[in-house]
């Protein structure tokens, strides 16, 4: 994408009712005026559902379009990618649907305690070094960032075509003792995957698929 281009994207964010930039040092020093605030925000008191790292949107507004009596946030730090998602919930008319440009690692910043219902994390850099560990959205660090910011039962679904972060992220969760409702490495050659998993694929899963790369999934909860 060219300067110019991003740019243009950056400017039209700027002016969308459904896009929220908070200032990072704002957030970082706990001031953030979003935290605790989204039902009014959304005008509801509808359950909330976080997709980290949404990149275009295409899942947020996947999630949105068939579950209307809840609300979702799609976050990631780049907003010139998400300006797609952003436009196209306006365009469609979604009052059920906003994007926030942040890092992932302020979320317990950004939400209030027991605030979010359910997270979802598809498709994430699986970060497979080691000395990218602490990058990756499962690990213990960013768990107990999802743990603070979840109501009691809320639910974590990780998507992803990786084997590497799959095995990975169960072995974290199977060594705290959490509770996996849902695991599967293939899911589109199980018959009992769930259906928001199998009816929505972004762009990229569609050229995994493709492939012949199998996608897997995670769902679980915290005890």
């Amino acid at each position: 994408m060219g300067s110019k281009n991003k740019l243009k994207r950056f400017k039209e964010n700027e002016t969308f009712k459904n896009v929220l930039q908070p200032d990072r040092e704002i957030v970082a020093a706990g001031k953030c005026e979003l935290k605790g605030q989204w039902a009014a925000h959304f005008g509801n008191t509808n359950p909330l559902v976080l997709e980290l790292g949404c990149g275009k949107g295409e899942y947020t507004l996947g999630l949105a379009e068939k579950n209307a009596d809840k609300n979702f946030i799609g976050v990631d730090i780049k907003g010139a990618r998400f300006w797609r998602g952003a436009k196209t919930a306006l365009e469609e008319k979604r009052e059920n649907v906003a994007f926030l440009r942040s890092q992932i690692e302020l979320i317990d910043l950004l939400f209030a305690p027991g605030e979010v219902d359910e997270i979802w994390i598809t498709f994430p850099d699986p970060q497979i070094k080691y000395k990218r560990t602490k990058h990756r959205m499962t690990n213990r660090q960013f768990l107990d960032k999802y743990k603070q910011i979840l109501c009691p039962g809320g639910t974590v679904h990780l998507k992803t075509d990786s084997e590497f972060m799959h095995g990975y992220t169960l072995g974290i969760l199977q060594g705290l003792e959490l509770d996996i409702i849902y695991a599967n490495h293939d899911v589109y050659k199980n018959a009992g995957s769930p259906k928001e998993v199998l009816g929505i694929q972004t762009f990229y899963e569609k050229q995994y698929l493709e492939k012949g790369k199998p996608i897997t999934y995670i769902q679980f909860k915290f005890n």
